[in-house]
């Protein structure tokens, strides 16, 4: 269903659309260690890879007929861009306690928001019926194959521009990203270490697989809001992830702060709680990753102004 090579049509498909991130050596990190700057993608996350390369994917028919989405924050965006890029209406709707901000930059995209539900479960609801009673495409946020196989194409770059690459941190929400990722990493190298990095306040995914199955697992408030959550019951993402992550880490809230302290002081750029995660589940890590060529994912920058001051203040 994902495969190196429906990830390799994926970078030919949306390469036009998307921007080709760069990767920056990490020294104050360790001996080889490179970060990858999704945080400077349009939109400001990898979620434009996976929405872009989903309504690419549709017949020209129904992609004319629009796109429907649920999604308070990322992959709201990434759906809004693409839509606009290729001159299709979307509609997004997003929880009623979604703060304006993210709401105006939705909508500044051009994309047709409206707010419903108490939470994203209610929200997706709703708009998955929307989208199959006026016969438009629902874009999943990460179970979707062409979702997946966009988000993938991150690990193409990464192995033309890491040489040598054994190892990549990544923060795992609902497991678009790792899925894509460690799919077409260790279809290339099946030695290379896919490490899932999880917030304590909610690490939904590894609590499925550490179970054997989806299961509900409690969620509270975190920094890292794009992988909050619980995993869609029948998610494809389940089994991919099971498959290609070699090892959890888990980080509280104090080391997302700090690591998003630290990049901003050692590269002078801002990254959002979920690229943190990351970044932190690293340095958690590090003492056992000291002589591997390491890449770190800093999966977005879409933080808000009175959350990132927060951070800076400790």
């Amino acid at each position: 269903m994902i495969t190196q090579n429906t990830i390799e049509v994926a970078v030919d498909r949306i390469g036009a659309f998307v921007r080709r991130t760069p990767v920056d050596e990490a020294p104050k990190l360790g001996t080889n260690v490179w970060l990858k700057l999704e945080n400077q993608q349009l939109t400001g996350s990898f979620k434009i890879r996976g929405a872009t390369n989903a309504i690419l994917a549709m017949p020209a028919a129904q992609r004319a007929r629009g796109v429907v989405t649920a999604s308070s924050g990322n992959h709201g965006l990434g759906v809004a861009y693409a839509a606009r890029k290729l001159g299709i209406a979307a509609t997004v709707f997003v929880p009623t306690s979604t703060d304006e901000a993210k709401v105006n930059a939705i909508r500044a995209l051009g994309a047709t928001i409206d707010k419903v539900g108490d939470d994203c479960v209610h929200t997706e609801a709703y708009a998955r019926l929307l989208a199959d009673k006026t016969q438009r495409a629902f874009i999943s946020p990460y179970n979707d194959p062409d979702i997946v196989a966009g988000q993938g194409t991150v690990g193409h770059e990464l192995m033309q521009q890491v040489a040598g690459l054994e190892a990549v941190f990544v923060a795992i929400g609902g497991g678009g990203l790792i899925a894509g990722i460690g799919t077409y990493l260790k279809s290339l190298n099946p030695h290379i270490r896919i490490v899932g990095c999880s917030p304590a306040a909610s690490p939904a995914m590894q609590r499925c697989i550490e179970a054997g199955e989806i299961i509900d697992v409690p969620c509270r408030p975190t920094l890292s809001g794009a992988t909050a959550g619980g995993v869609e019951p029948g998610s494809i993402t389940f089994d991919l992830c099971r498959n290609v992550i070699d090892e959890f880490v888990i980080v509280g809230e104090a080391a997302i702060a700090q690591s998003m302290r630290d990049i901003m002081d050692s590269h002078h750029m801002v990254i959002e709680g979920a690229a943190g995660v990351a970044v932190a589940g690293y340095q958690q890590l590090a003492h056992r990753y000291a002589t591997t060529t390491t890449a770190i994912v800093l999966c977005g920058a879409n933080v808000s102004r009175s959350t990132f001051a927060k951070v800076l203040a400790g």
